[in-house]
């Protein structure tokens, strides 16, 4: 379905008060993740919007987020060199509006046309310089409902980072004041973890070649696990050494080695295949060392192999999943005792990066027991949350896993190459457990 949108204003919206600081540091993770926004975007069905006028919850939401800003400072300056210029720029805010109606949209969804929901980039505009954030408010026709898309760059946001900001915003929006009793309570993770850039890496730009993207444009599908298929799914994913698998550690293992399967279907000879799992370091470390809402990228992972030759079945991919994250978390404990954690997590990406080298690489991440379908702009909760990406993503094969809205089913985003996609989506072993791209409401 074609999705028609019209821009009506852009603007920029600066913090209610000035900056506390005038530089945050970046970190050598930071500094090495792509110049790559992470956006989503939530659709709201509200009873009430239609005594709503679009332009007053526009204002709304404006007012609130100059608040926001100013307890989320560094999110409204500009990259320069290795630290965030504090300097009270602004983030962007576009308003538009649709004649589709969002009932309809839902029942007829087209992952494709949620590009359109995210701001556009003006000329000079970057994650890796400004606007570090970017947002946009889409009414549907009829006063059927609303989207809110927030786009945040990389450079300073993982995943939990950026919940924490939007609902930050959403609860100024709808209580006209945050959860935060100051604006101190924030903290920014800067050096926390991860060491600063080496003073090389700061005479150098920021690299924007990425060797684990490929050439060819990638395709994104949507595919659902319901909760009666996951527990088959565990149950299949189960074994004398992982007797209990995880949701996460079932569906990952699925979904790499039917990615694996569709791209040696297409080439003569095969290629070894790298999964770079992502890890939350918030979970695993103490809060008196690094506080659960910390804003940063505060993330460590580690890679499974499987070699051109193997065909490894999902128990064994388990198996090896479990081995390596229990790997990982004695690790962070071992080097928690010392001042050794972040620069043992580099060493610890650093040889996944390198194995990689040569081979078919999957990115993987899990948003999943993470609250997205509680963020409230005073509309209720999100009838639908859609995951959607640009820029550097497009030529990167990656996997992310989202709740349902009923938390116990899981959303799976997939981006492969047009050619493997067109294998992948047939898929028989796949598709005993996902569905493709069913309707939101029926």
């Amino acid at each position: 379905m074609e999705v028609k949108i019209e821009v009506a204003a852009r603007e920029v919206i600066k913090p209610a008060s000035p900056s506390p600081r005038a530089r945050l540091q970046l970190s050598v993770l930071d500094l090495s993740c792509p110049p790559h926004y992470v956006s989503t975007v939530f659709f709201y069905e509200p009873d009430d919007l239609l005594t709503v006028s679009p332009e007053i919850f526009s204002e709304k939401l404006k007012r609130s987020l100059s608040e926001t800003l100013s307890r989320f400072y560094p999110l409204a300056g500009r990259i320069e060199g290795v630290s965030i210029r504090c300097n009270d720029e602004g983030a962007v805010f576009t308003e538009a509006r649709t004649d589709l109606l969002l009932p309809h949209f839902l029942r007829n969804l087209n992952t494709d046309s949620l590009e359109g929901f995210l701001p556009m980039l003006a000329p000079g505009d970057s994650p890796g310089e400004w606007p570090l954030l970017s947002v946009m408010v889409t009414f549907f026709g009829s006063g059927s409902g609303v989207a809110v898309s927030v786009s945040v760059s990389h450079k300073i946001c993982d995943a939990n980072s950026f919940l924490t900001f939007v609902n930050d915003w959403a609860t100024t929006t709808a209580k006209g004041k945050s959860n935060d009793v100051a604006v101190t309570s924030i903290e920014f993770a800067e050096t926390a973890i991860f060491p600063p850039p080496s003073p090389q890496m700061c005479m150098e730009s920021p690299s924007t070649d990425y060797t684990y993207t490929i050439t060819s444009k990638c395709v994104v599908k949507r595919f659902v696990l319901e909760p009666s298929k996951i527990a088959e799914l565990r149950h299949k994913a189960a074994s004398e050494s992982v007797p209990r698998p995880t949701r996460v550690e079932a569906i990952m293992s699925l979904l790499w080695k039917c990615a694996i399967k569709s791209s040696r279907s297409n080439l003569v000879t095969p290629r070894q295949a790298m999964m770079g799992m992502a890890m939350d370091l918030r979970l695993r470390i103490p809060s008196t060392v690094l506080p659960q809402d910390a804003i940063g990228n505060l993330q460590t992972g580690f890679g499974l192999k499987n070699g051109a030759e193997m065909e490894l079945e999902i128990p064994e991919i388990v198996a090896l999943f479990r081995k390596a994250k229990e790997g990982v978390n004695e690790m962070i404990k071992e080097n928690l005792q010392g001042n050794t954690l972040g620069q043992s997590l580099l060493s610890l990406m650093e040889k996944a990066y390198l194995e990689a080298i040569d081979s078919d690489r999957y990115i993987m991440s899990s948003w999943c027991r993470k609250p997205f379908y509680k963020v409230d702009f005073g509309l209720g909760c999100p009838v639908w949350m859609g995951y959607v990406s640009r820029t550097i993503y497009n030529t990167m094969m990656y996997v992310l896993l989202i709740d349902s809205k009923e938390g116990d089913g899981v959303e799976a985003w997939i981006s492969l190459p047009e050619q493997d996609m067109s294998v992948f989506v047939d898929d028989q072993e796949l598709l005993a457990y996902a569905i493709l791209n069913p309707p939101v409401l029926t």
